[in-house]
């Protein structure tokens, strides 16, 4: 529901010759610089959920109108997505409802009725001294996202890598683990966790993995 302005209403909001400042404006991260509505001087997009006017117009980039909708209410104009359509903004991107998206390596997140989830990517896991790693310590690794273990030994760092082969162990390793738990999430997309000694290093860790109970239903279309 976008109002719409009269040519007289125009008129008298769009002065000519154009007096615009020397220098443009500096915008917020994420917002443009565009022309105002009268086409004269440059001005910084409005971003999701702020005020707008005639004048003062939406990042139409990101999809964004100016919605009068809650003016009767005696709110003013704010930017929206066309149709009403709910969306989040993160780090000065907008995205639509329902996107997944990863605003770091270490998160996937879904924008959802205006906000937004995240589950982490990399394993939170728990490491406890063994014989063969008595001082563990996790540390970030140049080129890798995720933090990974490291053994120190006698002032030593040595590099615990996925691939590589470690000392065996000089005692027998009695399984042990709980169950999986519930998904964190009663649709779409979600993580379940576990306490296991499971491991090549007969260590009790927190693992995690990804899951999804059911997709999430549709949401219903806006009404008028």
């Amino acid at each position: 529901s976008v109002m719409a302005l009269s040519p007289q209403v125009c008129a008298q909001l769009c002065r000519r010759p154009c007096y615009c400042p020397w220098v443009p404006p500096r915008c917020p991260r994420g917002s443009p610089l565009v022309l105002d509505g009268c086409g004269c001087c440059k001005i910084c997009a409005r971003r999701l959920g702020e005020p707008c006017d005639f004048l003062h117009i939406c990042d139409q980039s990101q999809g964004l109108v100016c919605d009068y909708s809650a003016v009767p209410a005696g709110t003013g104009a704010t930017c929206n997505f066309e149709g009403s359509e709910e969306g989040c903004e993160v780090n000065g991107r907008v995205y639509r409802d329902g996107e997944v998206f990863q605003p770091s390596c270490k998160l996937q997140c879904r924008c959802l009725d205006g906000g937004f989830t995240c589950i982490p990517l990399c394993q939170e896991d728990v490491r406890l001294p063994t014989p063969d790693c008595p001082y563990p310590r996790r540390v970030e690794i140049p080129g890798k996202c995720c933090p990974e273990w490291i053994c120190e030994t006698r002032g030593q760092h040595l590099h615990q890598d996925a691939g590589a082969v470690s000392s065996l162990l000089s005692y027998p390793c009695q399984e042990w683990g709980t169950a999986w738990s519930a998904c964190s999430v009663s649709c779409g997309i979600g993580f379940s966790t576990r306490v296991s000694n499971q491991n090549r290093y007969c260590r009790l860790e927190t693992q995690r993995r990804l899951c999804m109970a059911r997709p999430c239903p549709a949401l219903p279309a806006a009404s008028p």
